[in-house]
């Protein structure tokens, strides 16, 4: 048994909690995870790596229970949708928490508050003072407690994150509430999990809060535009006006993002105050790295990278760089990694995984894309009309690809022989697209056929034009997918036929 800290990490179902586990694994902790509903973790791929302990973080015997043996408890908990007041909620649990940490010998809690301006606390939004009352709860505990404020934390699938990514992207033109003007000093979720790592291990003596954050200290209307500079869209108009409350824009924010109501509202009573950090003691104990805290641009560039390298493939474990901690993990909630479009479709072929997969590879060119040959046209003809390359590409081989070359306005991204096709668009387009074929057999040996589009929309003409084509995918699409299922029935019955005739012959000659 390794003499690593085991470290207990409550909320592992949530954005922090689920990229801090294989952070701690990577730095050689052994890891419990507390969860209410662990059925939810079983696609992490660190799932088989670290025990987990079910239970519900306001019942006692649960939470005693999960501290046995801990060295480090992380408190990653949040009540933000819990209705009649998270403050409460929160306040319970973290009380619950010291008391059982205290009682098992815990050595450390670490906790990731809020970054709270100086002043009265009373004067703070109701988020931000719980989130100052529950660091304190722990801090006076018995249990040597590191709380690390963060304002806004940047990384795809951050709820804060996510709500400047679709305000930025939806809205070319927007009225704002005041506060856009308020400063803020953001911090990327890569140099969070660094701390936090590192603050398991804080010589025993530390009982404080730390304020961290990035290097940049910025507005949030400043943010939304580097945010637009970075993500290849143009320049927002952005008018704040004093007559939006808080309850207003959190409607607002509900309306134009996914983020729910009621995790924006907190989120947007916080953003009226100025959170800048008043210290950076924390480098005292955990140096900054030699390359220097991500800036606010690298670390929207990493929060952007899936998309940036075009990886969009039939597993999220497939992204760019697996697990990373900017990018969308099975964990995070359905609204988190930005808007992706997809139409999706199987079909089982009675034919070859070899026989289907000939007909997949030999699409496009003068073999065409097996549904209504006049729109594919059409399209070719829309899309030289602004400049781009049209049809008239062609393909190399009717038959055979390669990674890289062009197939008509698209290219081929990716090539798994009898397995994985991928295309990614070059017409001209509001946004990235890909075309995706994959063929396997099921677990009764039945070859499926698979067919993915999928549509990364740039601003709010991208949005536009996916709704506005998506009444033809069911035309387009589901004929494509018919015919290429057709198609590969008819190459396998030819196949079938000349190994018939073959056989034929052969057995004739050796009866001559």
């Amino acid at each position: 048994m390794s003499d690593s800290q085991l470290c207990l990490v409550t909320g592992p179902t949530g954005y922090i909690g689920g990229r801090l586990v294989p952070a701690l694994l990577a730095a050689g902790k052994r890891v419990r995870v507390f969860a209410r509903h662990p059925e939810r973790l079983r696609d992490a791929p660190w799932f088989d790596d670290v025990e987990v302990v079910a239970g519900n973080a306001h019942d006692p015997t649960a939470v005693d229970h999960a501290m046995r043996g801990v060295d480090v408890a992380y408190f990653l908990l949040h009540s933000l949708q819990v209705k009649g007041g998270f403050a409460d909620s929160e306040r319970a649990m973290a009380s619950l928490f010291g008391d059982c940490a205290a009682r098992n010998g815990v050595q450390r809690i670490v906790y990731l508050g809020g970054l709270v301006p100086p002043g009265d606390i009373e004067s703070l939004s109701e988020h931000l003072r719980s989130r100052a009352e529950v660091g304190q709860i722990l801090r006076e505990s018995t249990v040597p407690t590191a709380e690390l404020r963060a304002a806004v934390i940047l990384g795809s699938g951050s709820a804060s994150f996510e709500m400047l990514r679709y305000l930025t992207e939806r809205l070319p033109a927007m009225v704002t509430p005041k506060w856009v003007h308020n400063r803020i000093q953001p911090i990327a979720i890569r140099d969070v999990l660094r701390y936090l790592v590192g603050a398991a291990d804080l010589p025993p003596e530390v009982n404080r809060s730390f304020d961290i954050g990035g290097p940049n200290v910025l507005t949030y209307s400043e943010m939304m535009q580097r945010y637009a500079n970075i993500a290849g869209l143009r320049k927002r108009v952005i008018v704040p006006v004093p007559v939006l409350t808080p309850n207003l824009s959190s409607h607002w924010v509900g309306v134009i993002t996914p983020v729910p109501a009621s995790i924006a509202r907190p989120l947007v009573e916080s953003l009226r105050h100025e959170v800048i950090c008043t210290e950076h003691d924390i480098k005292q104990y955990i140096p900054d790295p030699p390359e220097g805290l991500l800036t606010l641009d690298a670390a929207i560039e990493l929060a952007l990278k899936r998309v940036r390298d075009a990886q969009v493939t039939t597993r999220w474990s497939s992204v760019s760089v697996p697990g990373a901690p900017a990018e969308p993990l099975p964990t995070d909630p359905d609204w988190s990694g930005g808007s992706l479009y997809t139409d999706t479709r199987e079909k089982e072929v009675p034919a070859s995984p070899a026989a289907v997969w000939s007909v997949v590879e030999g699409i496009g060119g003068r073999n065409g894309w097996y549904s209504f040959p006049l729109a594919w046209e059409l399209r070719g003809w829309m899309d030289r009309a602004v400049g781009g390359v049209g049809l008239r590409r062609g393909r190399r081989d009717p038959n055979h690809l390669m990674v890289g070359e062009a197939v008509d306005f698209w290219r081929v991204e990716e090539l798994v022989p009898e397995h994985l096709l991928r295309l990614r668009a070059e017409m001209k387009l509001p946004g990235l697209a890909w075309l995706e074929f994959t063929v396997e057999r099921d677990g009764e040996g039945q070859t499926v056929l698979g067919q993915r589009a999928t549509f990364y929309p740039r601003g709010l003409a991208g949005h536009l034009y996916w709704y506005s084509v998506m009444p033809f995918h069911g035309v387009v699409f589901g004929s494509m997918i018919r015919n290429i299922a057709a198609a590969g029935v008819r190459r396998q019955r030819s196949a079938d036929r000349k190994m018939e005739l073959e056989a034929t012959s052969a057995q004739l000659l050796r009866s001559s």
